[in-house]
């Protein structure tokens, strides 16, 4: 599923060129994709507390096969969407179903290991995603992508019924369905975000910020005042988990905005081609899913001040470099650079995930983990927001490509600062 979100940007071109669409339009496969995506991880806790988690895993996987054979079969751009829906309504249950399930049956002092682990698998898994596109599309079409897709997802679905057990106790109750619908302020908010990042967008992004933050007001006020809310939003009274929150989503503004900024700033400012642009990142993804078994067992051994202090710094740090030397990097610079900010992303991401579960009690994990990945992808696209209009603006102001840069990433040193701050302030060691 991680390798489903990231492969699928390389072959635009060929699903440009075989319906005949332009790029604005066949970005919706990623683009629709997030919103459904983040539709549907607010219900997770909901999910996993009414349905035997085998039979869910089982639903979930039998979701995401069917819409990879629709992608497989696709005569027309509106089956492929749909399909894409589809596995993204599997993705945004699974992605936090599965952290729960993690931090539900592995022993307390033993959850960074194995957070690091899952780190490893999922970040590994975006990191060749572009590559086995790149493979499978030098020899074949794009209906190769999605036949690989539907293989696994088949595979794991079989064994599945033995693989998997239902290790959560169930706590049924009934699904408020105003809060899911008011929960549609979540996607309705990040694509208001990605629309505000676009020039001849602004006017509908705004109105859709408007929108999407009446609703999402509306849900938080419901979910306080129910005596079995949807998504238990009181996890957030806890301050070591608001914390994580806030140092998972910085960091994770920290890892989108590298991989945004970084390919357009060495094409645009360096002239290298969009295939080396999208190569130089590869030794930062690989870096990034190295580190995380190693912050994992530093989590376990140091606790979650050390282990994000040390990422933190290295955000930091890496930012202020590029800021610095943005008019003087060379390719090989901006690599060495890009590896230094993802890397500090595995000792801070999976580590606070793992240090919040940690500090709240076992029956409030799904609810925790399910605002945490919510949050995640709402901080990430406000991050997008701001890098991209901070630079027209800087660039229109100073006259000068590599200045526009330069403040740029400046900006985001000063927010990966505030995050070592936080960082800093977390317990030296969480009572075991």
């Amino acid at each position: 599923m991680s390798i489903s979100q990231s492969a699928l940007s390389t072959a635009y071109p060929e699903f440009m060129r075989a319906f005949h669409l332009d790029a604005g339009t066949v970005a919706w496969l990623t683009t629709g994709f997030m919103l459904m995506m983040t539709l549907m991880m607010p219900v997770s806790p909901w999910l996993l507390h009414n349905v035997p988690f085998k039979r869910l895993f089982q639903i979930v996987e039998g979701i995401f096969a069917l819409g990879t054979l629709l992608c497989v079969w696709a005569p027309t751009f509106s089956v492929l969407l749909i399909g894409r829906l589809l596995e993204a309504i599997g993705v945004g249950i699974i992605f936090p179903s599965f952290q729960t399930v993690l931090l539900t049956i592995t022993p307390l002092d033993a959850r960074g290991q194995v957070m690091g682990l899952a780190g490893l698998v999922m970040g590994s898994a975006l990191a060749v995603g572009p590559i086995i596109s790149g493979v499978l599309l030098t020899w074949f079409s794009w209906r190769a992508l999605f036949i690989l897709f539907l293989a696994v997802a088949c595979i794991v679905l079989i064994l599945a019924k033995w693989t998997i057990t239902s290790a959560l106790q169930l706590q049924k109750s009934g699904l408020d369905w105003l809060s899911f619908c008011l929960s549609a302020g979540f996607p309705i908010t990040l694509m208001a975000l990605s629309l505000l990042a676009k020039d001849g967008s602004r006017v509908v992004g705004a109105a859709f910020l408007i929108v999407g933050i009446a609703l999402l007001l509306s849900f938080i006020y419901r979910q306080l005042h129910l005596k079995a809310p949807m998504l238990q939003l009181r996890v957030l009274q806890t301050g070591m988990f608001r914390k994580s929150v806030l140092l998972t989503g910085i960091s994770y503004v920290g890892l989108i905005v590298t991989t945004v900024m970084l390919p357009l700033f060495l094409q645009t400012h360096l002239h290298v081609s969009p295939l080396v642009s999208g190569l130089a990142l590869v030794p930062a993804a690989v870096m990034l899913s190295l580190l995380n078994p190693i912050s994992g067992k530093m989590l376990d051994r140091f606790g979650s001040r050390v282990v994000a202090t040390v990422g933190m710094s290295l955000i930091a740090g890496g930012y202020l470099l590029l800021g610095l030397l943005a008019a003087h990097l060379n390719v090989l610079g901006a690599i060495l650079l890009a590896i230094c900010t993802e890397s500090g992303n595995a000792f801070v991401m999976m580590p606070s995930v793992t240090a919040g579960a940690n500090a709240l009690p076992k029956q409030l994990v799904p609810d925790g983990t399910a605002v945490t990945t919510t949050a995640r992808q709402l901080f990430g696209a406000a991050g997008v927001l701001v890098a991209t209009v901070l630079l027209s603006l800087m660039e229109q102001q100073l006259g000068n490509q590599a200045a526009g840069f330069s403040w740029t990433f400046l900006v985001f040193a000063v927010i990966a600062a505030a995050g070592l701050l936080l960082a800093l302030s977390l317990p030296r060691k969480e009572a075991a």
